[in-house]
């Protein structure tokens, strides 16, 4: 099974400080406060919160620890299992999210 962070409430998807400090220090990353936000500063440069793999494990592994600890000011975050043999997406709708399985379409 893959473990996957979705946003389960309407506003969007968000860490907060604390999960955004654990994040970083677990990576090896530092944080760095742009105006009124905290952005993520990897080898790579600068990302947000919605910048990281929903299924990264360090990711899942803060969630699952903080709880609603972890939950940015616009979310209410909940982890899920995927089947690993599922190729799935995120779709959302105003910011509520669920996990939807690709699939082939045609025009």
């Amino acid at each position: 099974m893959t473990k996957v962070v979705i946003n389960r409430c309407f506003g969007g998807f968000g860490l907060s400080e604390s999960a955004l400090r654990n994040f970083a220090l677990k990576k090896g990353y530092s944080l760095n406060k742009k105006n009124k936000y905290t952005l993520i500063e990897t080898h790579e440069g600068l990302i947000t919160d919605n910048d990281i793999p929903r299924d990264d494990p360090e990711l899942v592994a803060i969630v699952e620890k903080l709880g609603e600890d972890s939950w940015g000011e616009y979310a209410e975050l909940l982890v899920v299992e995927v089947p690993d043999d599922v190729e799935w997406y995120i779709e959302e709708y105003d910011g509520q999210e669920w996990i939807a399985e690709r699939h082939r379409t045609w025009p």
